[in-house]
C-alpha cells in the first residue's frame, strides 16, 4: 500500500512543514503514522523538507518505545518505528503545522487544551474515503489482525497528507 504515495509526483516546497500525529498513548496509532508517513517521504525524497513527530494525549508511557506488536507489524512492511512516547504540548499546538489526531475523543483532547490553536487540526479520517471508519481503533486491546487494520488505514491516508502540504 505504500506504493500508492510513490505514484504521487512532487516538488518539495521551498518551506518546510511540520506534522504531529496524535492519539492516546503514543504507542500504537501515532507512532505507526509518524513511521508510514516518515516511510513515504524518504521513498519520495521529500523527508528534508516536512517534520514529523507523534505524541499522546496521556503521559503514561512517555519515552517508551511503540508497542512490541505494532512495531512488529510495521517491520513486516519494512517501516521501523524508533520514537518514544510524548505528550502533547500546548506548545505543540502553535509550532505543528499541522495535526492530526487518529479519533474524535483524541481531537476533543487537543481541542480542550488551547481555544486557538494556530497548527490545523485534523482527524486521519479526513484524509480517507467514506469506506474507512471515522475513528482510527485503538489496537491495544485486541488481536494481531488490529495491528495490521491500523497500518492499513494510516497507508491509505499517507498519500492524501502528502498531497494536502504539497504546493
Amino acid at each position: 500500500m505504500i506504493a500508492i504515495a510513490l505514484r504521487i509526483k512532487l516538488v518539495p516546497s521551498p518551506d518546510s512543514c511540520s506534522i504531529l500525529f496524535v492519539c492516546l498513548g503514543n504507542i500504537c496509532r501515532s507512532p505507526a503514522g509518524e513511521g508510514l508517513l516518515q516511510h513515504s517521504l524518504n521513498a519520495l525524497q521529500l523527508q528534508d523538507s516536512i517534520e514529523i513527530d507523534s505524541a499522546g494525549t496521556i503521559g503514561y508511557h512517555t519515552g517508551k518505545l511503540a508497542d512490541h506488536r505494532m512495531r512488529s507489524a510495521a517491520l513486516n512492511r519494512g517501516v521501523q518505528l524508533q520514537s518514544l512516547s510524548r505528550k502533547i504540548t500546548v506548545e505543540d499546538l502553535h509550532s505543528f503545522d499541522l495535526v492530526i489526531a487518529m479519533d474524535r475523543e483524541n481531537l476533543a483532547d487537543i481541542q480542550r487544551m488551547t481555544p486557538e490553536p494556530t497548527a490545523e487540526l485534523k482527524l486521519l479520517s479526513d484524509f480517507l474515503g467514506d469506506e474507512w471508519p471515522s475513528d482510527v481503533p485503538d489496537p491495544y486491546y485486541g488481536g494481531d489482525e488490529g495491528f495490521e487494520y491500523v497500518l492499513d488505514m494510516i497507508e491509505a491516508a499517507c498519500p492524501a497528507i502528502i498531497h494536502s502540504i504539497s504546493p
